[in-house]
């Protein structure tokens, strides 16, 4: 195995995880429960009072299961469930398996389709299968430290750290309230429970200047995005969908929720198991954040 190829494989993994983590963006709406435009903006008013008590019943909330799948183009699919908080930023543990797409290709080959991701409140850890391991002199976890992986060049590496210290499942529901086209589309049922379901069309322009989500989905190459979300009789997330286009392809994802309140806990792997990514880079001739 090459450097360049011990590097893009390592790098491969802090997007897939920071996708993972984020389990936040896109899916295709119903049609407006106003057609005709008569009553629109009491029915908007009607949808955004109720997302915003969902807003606030799981952020207080503070930790979930956990189950996902993301597609982005041609380049991944994967699925990943666990149980993540969001107390004091994103901690848990989640199992994330590579299904298709180039990336589920390379990672074949090294034996790490199917990977234990543990996220901390200043890293995050990825583990490898023995193949891949072989190339990091025998350990089996990488440790991927925000505060360096902000500094990696093209503003990608600020986006997937935004991504993970940021995104929380009620960061959807915040997202579509941005919506200017909000709207309930009718009472439907998941996992087999009564949930309301909310869908809107979010125009990236019109966030926030300077909001995390903004630039998170700025230097992606967003500029529209569509959201779904399902909320229970509780207020609670209990579905999400959302999808955009992006500069590396379509981007899908839904996620379901459950399990609210959970007990969450992610430990480090032994240190003598570890290897950093920062000095994995160095290793294999990176050298620098820009590289």
């Amino acid at each position: 195995m090459t450097r360049s190829s011990v590097r893009r494989v390592a790098l491969a993994l802090a997007a897939v995880t920071a996708l993972a983590g984020a389990a936040a963006c896109t899916s295709s709406g119903g049609g407006p429960e106003d057609p005709d435009g008569k009553g629109t903006t009491v029915h908007r008013n009607r949808s955004l009072a109720a997302l915003r008590s969902a807003e606030h019943a799981t952020h207080r909330a503070r930790s979930a299961r956990i189950r996902s799948s993301t597609t982005l183009g041609s380049v991944m699919s994967t699925t990943s469930e666990g149980a993540l908080g969001w107390k004091d930023g994103l901690t848990g543990t989640l199992a994330i398996t590579y299904t298709g797409g180039s990336t589920a290709e390379m990672m074949r080959t090294l034996d790490s389709t199917s990977l234990e991701t543990r996220y901390l409140q200043d890293a995050y850890y990825a583990k490898v299968g023995e193949r891949f391991a072989l190339q990091l002199g025998g350990r089996h976890w990488i440790k991927y430290t925000y505060d360096y992986l902000a500094t990696l060049g093209g503003g990608s590496g600020a986006m997937m750290t935004d991504l993970m210290r940021n995104t929380t499942p009620n960061q959807s529901v915040r997202l579509l309230l941005a919506s200017e086209d909000v709207r309930k589309v009718g009472e439907e049922k998941v996992t087999g429970a009564p949930a309301t379901h909310y869908s809107g069309t979010v125009d990236v322009a019109d966030l926030a200047a300077g909001s995390a989500l903004r630039k998170q989905l700025t230097q992606a190459g967003v500029t529209t995005e569509t959201v779904d979300i399902w909320v229970d009789a509780k207020d609670l997330l209990v579905k999400k969908a959302e999808k955009a286009d992006t500069a590396n392809g379509a981007l899908t994802q839904t996620a379901y929720y459950s399990d609210y309140g959970v007990k969450v806990s992610a430990h480090r792997p032994p240190a003598a198991d570890t290897e950093d990514f920062r000095t994995l880079l160095k290793k294999q001739g990176g050298g620098g954040p820009t590289s």
